[in-house]
């Protein structure tokens, strides 16, 4: 089921960026309390690229899983928890504060590492979602030199909890402008290349303004979730 789930998302994306055309987003396939078994068949089918949303669930499931997976962390992290993972993420989507890029920058230098980050940003003005407010993000690019173990590649968001594709789209729409200004603040370590933004349930509108990564998890793995 898996294996075609991903065949029929992969054409489904194919169709949507040519209508619009644009470039295909990446597929981060959400595994959030899937199964082992799940995840395997997704690999087997050619998917590499994974999203966890906890990081206790990612650290249980890594060392049971091939060691080319790249894994995106794209829920809240805590301070406390990035050191989890700092010697494998392979990129970082939910960035909000400088507290947290405090801590990433820490963790890195243990690692000797540079750490890739996305900045999150809440579009839909939700108090519950996480994200930093626009101006706060320009604040984070700004002082982004005092991390010098940290290079910021784009920007992740999540869309209002609406029907309204208008309203969703009007969402995503500001937020690339947002991105495309970013990019005349270019350096060696901020090169705005990433725009995660689309879900299952609104990823034709996230290819529409030129999403880069798509995170689903329902439209591969279906509704049923088994935790670790």
């Amino acid at each position: 089921m898996v294996k075609q789930n991903l065949q029929n998302l992969q054409n489904k994306i194919l169709q949507i960026s040519q209508k619009y055309q644009v470039k295909p987003p990446q597929i981060i396939a959400v595994s959030k309390n899937q199964p082992i078994e799940a995840i395997l068949e997704a690999y087997h089918a050619g998917q590499r690229d994974f999203g966890e949303n906890r990081v206790q669930e990612l650290i249980q499931k890594v060392p049971l899983l091939p060691h080319d997976i790249r894994w995106h962390l794209i829920g809240n992290l805590q301070t406390n928890k990035v050191k989890y993972i700092a010697s494998f993420v392979h990129l970082i989507h939910s960035v909000d504060s400088e507290k947290l890029l405090t801590e990433i920058q820490k963790q890195a230098l243990k690692h000797h590492r540079l750490i890739p980050i996305l900045i999150q940003i809440n579009i839909s003005d939700e108090p519950q979602k996480n994200g930093c407010s626009f101006n706060e993000a320009l604040q984070l690019l700004e002082n982004i030199t005092k991390y010098p173990n940290i290079k910021i590649q784009g920007l992740m968001a999540i869309a209002e909890n609406t029907d309204n594709k208008s309203v969703i789209l009007n969402q995503f729409k500001h937020l690339k402008e947002f991105f495309e200004s970013c990019k005349k603040k270019e350096n060696e370590q901020i090169q705005m290349q990433e725009l995660s933004i689309g879900m299952s349930g609104d990823y034709e509108e996230a290819i529409q303004v030129g999403s880069t990564m798509v995170r689903i998890g329902t439209a591969i793995f279906g509704e049923r979730n088994i935790k670790l």
